[in-house]
């Protein structure tokens, strides 16, 4: 029998692991068995995305897969959590080495952002993300 940790780790646990995935540079099968079909990530206007998005799960996997295309060497650096029941809030510093000119960053560079993102877990799978991004110029 395999060992589940989607029915054994917390909340909390399985967001962690999430976000080292996606540190790792996670493409869309490794990020996958984190969330659940229904899974709704929000972002929050911010400098790359002025009017904010909201992104199906769909949406999500696609650009997972694009990601390792445009950033490497992504980093996040937790600066504190906080978890009640399902919800996960999470304050990150992160970075990442743009591999292409993008907007306020030429291919080279490294790109940083103060990051808050609140999570909500159920079953051991990732339901929603809302995520607050501050990038640093």
């Amino acid at each position: 029998m395999a060992f589940d940790s989607t029915q054994t780790a917390s909340p909390l646990d399985r967001v962690l692991e999430f976000i080292r995935v996606l540190e790792a540079g996670g493409g869309a099968a490794k990020i996958r068995p984190y969330l659940a079909d229904s899974f709704v990530l929000v972002e929050a206007p911010h400098l790359l995305a002025p009017e904010g998005s909201t992104r199906t799960l769909d949406d999500v996997l696609a650009g997972a897969d694009q990601s390792s295309q445009v950033v490497a060497n992504q980093k996040f650096v937790i600066r504190r959590t906080t978890c009640e029941g399902g919800r996960v809030a999470v304050e990150a510093d992160w970075s990442a080495t743009v591999l292409m000119d993008i907007r306020y960053w030429d291919r080279g560079e490294t790109i940083r952002a103060r990051t808050s993102s609140v999570f909500e877990v159920r079953d051991g799978l990732l339901t929603s993300q809302d995520s607050y991004d501050c990038y640093f110029r």
